[in-house]
């Protein structure tokens, strides 16, 4: 996945906006929250970076081309960096973005919840 089908893809998921910052990075946020970055690049391999389960967290942290994510899983948050393209597939990769838009949506207040029209099934 490049970066632009990367910001594709997390345009496409509800309730979401995109700004540029942390050294140039696309930071994508629902709520206000971030729920995926593109950018942060190691030895020249794209990097996508994302909120994961506990459990997807103990999974990939220890896959090739993916590590706790630097300064996030440091704070002991469990985000996980991919890089690579030898890494995590771009189905997978999707998969975990959307988990990890569904997980920091549900850290929203019910009220901003329902505002943004999120989890009201």
């Amino acid at each position: 996945m490049d970066y632009e089908a990367f910001n594709a893809f997390c345009e496409s998921l509800p309730a979401t906006t995109h700004v540029v910052q942390w050294g140039g990075a696309d930071v994508w946020k629902v709520g206000g929250k971030v729920f995926a970055i593109g950018g942060w690049e190691k030895d020249g391999n794209r990097a996508f970076t994302f909120k994961t389960s506990e459990l997807n967290y103990e999974i990939l942290k220890d896959e090739p081309g993916c590590r706790p994510a630097p300064y996030l899983a440091a704070r002991g948050m469990k985000w996980i960096q991919r890089f690579g393209d030898d890494s995590v597939d771009e189905e997978q990769l999707r998969f975990y973005l959307s988990e990890s838009h569904r997980i920091v949506s549900l850290g929203l207040t019910k009220k901003k919840q329902k505002e943004l029209g999120l989890n009201q099934d």
